[in-house]
C-alpha cells in the first residue's frame, strides 16, 4: 500500500504594504500571490458559497477591497478580515493552495459569471 504524499504546509503568509495581495509560501516551494479581490469573491463563507451545490453567489464591486488583518484559526486555517467588513469563512491551508493552483481557471469563471450578472 502506498502512503499519500503529505499536503504542502504554509510556511509564510505575507500581506503586501498596499494591503491588496496575500502571498502564501508552502514548504514544497510553491508560492502564490493572491489578490484581495480574488480572495474576497472566492471566500469560503456561506454568504458567497451558499449552503449547498449550485448556491454560489457572484460578488461584484470588490476591485478596491483590501485586507485589514489575518487571524490564525487553530493550526489549519486563517480568517481574513477585509476592509469592506467581510470576515466570515475560514481559509484552510488546503483551500489557499487550491486558490493558488487554480487561480486562472477560477478567476476566468468568476469574470464570466460576473459579466452574466450585469
Amino acid at each position: 500500500m502506498t502512503e499519500a504524499a503529505p499536503r504542502p504546509w504554509p510556511t509564510e503568509l505575507r500581506v503586501d504594504a498596499a494591503k491588496r495581495t496575500l502571498t502564501v509560501t508552502f514548504d514544497n516551494g510553491e508560492r502564490h500571490a493572491l489578490r484581495a479581490e480574488y480572495l474576497r469573491v472566492e471566500s469560503p463563507s456561506a454568504e458567497v458559497q451558499g449552503h449547498g451545490p449550485g448556491q454560489k453567489q457572484i460578488v461584484t464591486g470588490k476591485e478596491n477591497v483590501g485586507i485589514e488583518a489575518l487571524e490564525p484559526v487553530g493550526n489549519y486555517a486563517v480568517r481574513i478580515r477585509f476592509d469592506d467588513g467581510h470576515d466570515t469563512g475560514l481559509y484552510s491551508w488546503e483551500y489557499l493552495l487550491e486558490l493558488g493552483r487554480e487561480r486562472e481557471t477560477k478567476w476566468r469563471a468568476y469574470l464570466l459569471a460576473a459579466k452574466r450578472e450585469k
